[in-house]
């Protein structure tokens, strides 16, 4: 009777210390402190926002593109979930276009293709009530120097293939990073440092993958 009672209280306190996906952004002290630093922002004004996770953030954009009016909103380890909580950071800007990847760390939270996708349509519904126009860009894969990519990946292709059919009735913008960044499904080895995070020449293809997008919007 007194091993079953630890047991429960064991397998109760397992329970309470997982952490619900739809809250995962609150538990990350990088998503606080970059909150305050965007709170802190005086910029008032700019063309383009880039909006995303560790990926987006990893690329210093105004230079990349060379342009002035560029803001990164890309916060580490975020989900669909979090960026939905900070899009007043995207609107106070007033840009004309916004770039979106995401849904990796969602995968890696088990969330499927379908609630990912779900979460996608809101950030991209709420951009266009704002009369700012969405750029999708897929979803990357993952390499296998990251965990479970074997499993992960499928996730990855099925969720770009929903924003792909999704962009193309609505008459949005999709851009397949992975067509330059991947090969048969897996981010290829020499553009990624650790297996999901992309180095410079990485960086390099994706942009090119961008400018013709900034030239049709004018920027």
């Amino acid at each position: 009777m007194k091993n079953r009672l630890l047991c429960i209280l064991l397998l109760s306190g397992i329970a309470r210390s997982q952490t619900p996906y739809d809250s995962l952004y609150l538990k990350s002290a990088v998503y606080k402190n970059l909150i305050a630093m965007f709170a802190l922002s005086k910029t008032e004004s700019a063309d383009i926002v880039f909006l995303g996770n560790s990926i987006t953030f990893g690329g210093n954009w105004s230079e990349l593109l060379g342009r002035d009016r560029v803001i990164n909103r890309g916060i580490g380890g975020d989900n669909t979930v979090g960026m939905l909580h900070r899009m007043q950071y995207v609107y106070q800007v007033k840009p004309k276009l916004c770039f979106i990847m995401a849904g990796i760390n969602d995968i890696y939270s088990d969330a499927s293709a379908e609630t990912i996708f779900r979460n996608y349509v809101k950030i991209i519904d709420t951009l266009r009530a704002h009369s700012i126009i969405p750029v999708i860009q897929s979803t990357l894969h993952v390499n296998p120097k990251w965990k479970r990519t074997e499993e992960k990946n499928p996730v990855v292709a099925a969720l770009n293939v929903m924003l792909k059919e999704f962009a193309s009735k609505n008459s949005i913008e999709f851009i397949d990073v992975n067509a330059v960044l991947s090969l048969n499904g897996v981010l290829r080895d020499e553009f990624t440092v650790d297996g999901v995070h992309l180095n410079a020449p990485a960086y390099g293809l994706w942009r090119e993958l961008l400018l013709p997008v900034l030239k049709k919007h004018g920027l």
